[in-house]
């Protein structure tokens, strides 16, 4: 099982990945869907940062993050990018996390959150946690 502060990650990425549950059928929020899933991947990275005790660096870009664990995982980098992008976008109210042609459409946000899911899972069971490990905590 993970370390206490691994875990600690790995339960703010799930919180994450909740909220997303809550809202991802809403075409209003798929922003919201956006940032919410940038933040769960940005927090799985650091609990396999954390785990295997590599200094976790106080930036949010993924690409930076990603390039600093040393374990083979399977994503898009190119949506990894887009999150990051829309993450940085969505910190100024003007912008929003807009793409270039508006907010992401409901698809692009069940492909966010999908990838999301999919690198906490590969990060749980990288790090030999369950979420009834996260649950308890």
């Amino acid at each position: 099982m993970a370390n206490f502060q691994a875990r600690e990650w790995l339960k703010a990425a799930y919180s994450d990945l909740r909220n997303i549950q809550y809202i991802l059928s809403d075409p209003f929020l798929t922003h919201v869907v956006a940032f919410h899933s940038q933040q769960a991947i940005e927090k799985s990275f650091k609990a396999i940062m954390e785990d295997a005790s590599i200094a976790i660096p106080k930036v949010h870009k993924l690409e930076t993050l990603v390039n600093k664990i040393n374990v083979e995982l399977e994503f898009n980098s190119e949506i990894l990018a887009i999150l990051d992008l829309l993450y940085i976008e969505s910190r100024y109210p003007g912008d929003m996390g807009l793409l270039p042609h508006g907010k992401p459409a409901l698809q692009d946000a069940e492909e966010f959150y999908s990838i999301a899911q999919s690198i906490f899972d590969q990060a749980c069971q990288l790090l030999g946690t369950t979420l009834e490990d996260i649950n308890t905590i």
